[in-house]
């Protein structure tokens, strides 16, 4: 098995050549010395660098790419039969993603290997399964070969998972709609069809008969569902005319909410009980760009490319080596901490992971309240519940779940409550790291849709941080591409999907999958080689330079400025001057 997470998986105690070597003396029987030689062979077929060297590495010393292809030479190591991939690219950038996949595929191909992938992802499925199987509340509701499953959808959670989901060849006014309500308890689940509660599709018949079994619709397509085809139609036409909740009209603002100019943010490192600075990492540099008040700002890149870094700056948790950032006109970047303290719930965020982002201990109320109090935005009781009721309303919760603690809540309610402790502090800007990637599609798409209505009724501009470039497409009007702490590509959304100039950025969305075999089948692939350099050893000149296909001479010796290319398309490639 390939587990979700490589970091949680690994011994960080023990080397990972020791590791997988022992995997290999247990069900291999091998000698130590036979196991160390398969252990170095088996890292080089999943591509890791200098395998005799970093033998001898800790996983804390791999970026999170290499420690999910250690995993996978783990795991193929014991020469499997079955290879489990449980959401093993969850959390990873495309690229990286992509790179695994194939990098299975492969394997498997070679070995003669059967794979199980299991993710949330439509697309990956779409792009590398061959048959598929979706589950729901412990059962299976429906399988068929991909082709087959994405292009006649049987059931109707397929088709609702296929609705909430965003494409990148969506057009971006395409409205989400997301699977309200919630799957059974598992305790407790019903006799009837598991989907009842949450199924549009749903007749008096679907809760009287009992749970229904898999029956073939069509050679080798089965679903459990009691409706006929006739049925289903009827009441497809029945929900096609209805009416879909969309945003509301975002009013469109001129000025500048946030202007960053050429910030610069490095970390040193220290060696020796002296601790002796030999070096420096640096982390972004150069970074200039502006943010419009109700605007969303989505900016992407793979992992370790100083996305996080630059929110921490325009946050000021980290203090920039140089450049300045502007909030409103007013300069930002130095402020002591009695000035910042003014500045600070302006701009706000709402993190990864609602459950490690939420005090396990602390109720639901303290949490959103906890900032009104500190910034003095309520003066008596009454207005603080009044406030906190308020709050809980705005982001869709009912105000009587107030005095729950985290873990009595869905993984979509807790990202719900912490985007009401984001507002609470009434931000101008609120910055979105990956808010979504730890949620099931349907979940994605209720998350989605409440940000963008709430933009168009306070005006908040968003810096949206993520890695699915569908989302980002779907919910940003203007986009900026990050590698290796510098910017490749900024443009309006629309521009830059259609007319992609920069190399990375051409690879970075070949890389996307989407949610139909056919329209994967057609698309042409931009191969991104090798791996992101170190960013103790950057390279002279473009930072792309050393995995581009169109790298010349002047790259390797300057570093391309970001030039406006026409319509506020800027890009940094000497390929455009």
């Amino acid at each position: 098995m390939i587990f979700q997470e490589p970091m949680t998986s690994l011994n960080p105690v023990l080397t990972i050549g020791y590791q997988i070597q022992e995997n290999i003396m247990e069900h291999l029987n091998l000698s130590k010395e036979e196991a160390r030689k398969q252990t170095i062979e088996m890292l080089k077929m999943v591509n890791i660098p200098d395998a005799e060297q970093r033998f001898h590495y800790y996983p804390q010393q791999f970026s999170g790419g290499m420690r999910q292809r250690i995993m996978i030479a783990m795991a193929m190591s014991s020469h499997p039969t079955i290879l489990v991939a449980d959401e093993a690219t969850t959390a990873l950038d495309v690229t990286t993603q992509s790179q695994l996949l194939e990098m299975i595929r492969d394997i498997a191909k070679k070995t003669g290997t059967a794979v199980i992938i299991v993710t949330h992802n439509l697309g990956i499925v779409a792009r590398f399964a061959e048959r598929i199987y979706v589950m729901y509340s412990g059962g299976v509701m429906e399988m068929a070969h991909a082709e087959d499953l994405f292009s006649h959808p049987e059931h109707p959670y397929t088709r609702a998972l296929l609705r909430a989901i965003p494409r990148l060849d969506d057009p971006k006014e395409r409205v989400l709609i997301p699977i309200e309500g919630l799957p059974p308890n598992p305790a407790e689940r019903p006799e009837y069809c598991p989907f009842y509660d949450r199924c549009e599709y749903r007749m008096d018949k679907c809760k009287k008969e009992i749970k229904p079994d898999l029956k073939e619709i069509r050679k080798d397509h089965f679903a459990a569902c009691l409706l006929t085809e006739e049925e289903k139609k009827q009441k497809k036409r029945e929900i096609d005319e209805k009416e879909v909740k969309k945003a509301p009209l975002r009013k469109a603002y001129k000025e500048n909410c946030l202007e960053v100019s050429n910030i610069k943010k490095y970390f040193p490192i220290y060696k020796g009980i002296m601790r002796k600075k030999v070096g420096e990492v640096k982390a972004i540099e150069d970074i200039t760009f502006f943010l419009k008040k109700g605007e969303t700002l989505g900016i992407v890149g793979e992992s370790g490319c100083g996305k996080t870094t630059l929110a921490r700056c325009l946050m000021r948790v980290y203090e920039p080596e140089s450049g300045t950032i502007l909030f409103k006109g007013r300069e930002i970047t130095h402020l002591k901490d009695r000035e910042l303290k003014k500045i600070r719930p302006k701009i706000a965020m709402i993190f990864q992971d609602p459950f490690s982002s939420l005090d396990p201990r602390q109720t639901a109320e303290s949490i959103v309240g906890e900032s009104l109090k500190l910034n003095g935005a309520v003066k008596t009781k009454e207005e603080y519940h009044t406030k906190v009721d308020e709050l809980f309303r705005l982001v869709g919760l009912d105000p009587s779940l107030k005095g729950r603690v985290p873990h009595e809540f869905s993984g979509g309610q807790r990202q719900r409550i912490g985007i009401a402790r984001a507002l609470s502090s009434n931000p101008d800007i609120i910055i979105c790291d990956e808010p979504i990637s730890a949620l099931d599609v349907s979940i994605q798409a209720q998350i989605i849709n409440l940000l963008e209505e709430l933009q168009a009724k306070l005006g908040i501009s968003y810096l949206f941080i993520a890695h699915d470039l569908a989302v980002v497409k779907h919910i940003s009007d203007r986009i900026l591409v990050m590698y290796l702490g510098r910017i490749m590509e900024i443009a309006e959304c629309d521009e830059l999907y259609n007319n992609t100039l920069h190399p990375y950025t051409k690879a970075l969305l070949s890389a996307v999958p989407v949610a139909d075999p056919v329209v994967e089948a057609g698309r042409k692939r931009v191969p991104i080689r090798g791996e992101v350099p170190s960013l103790t050893k950057r390279p002279i000149g473009c930072p792309f330079q050393d995995r581009c296909e169109h790298a010349k001479e002047k790259c390797r010796e300057a570093v391309p400025p970001l030039r406006d290319t026409g319509g506020g398309h800027f890009v940094a490639c000497f390929l455009y001057e």
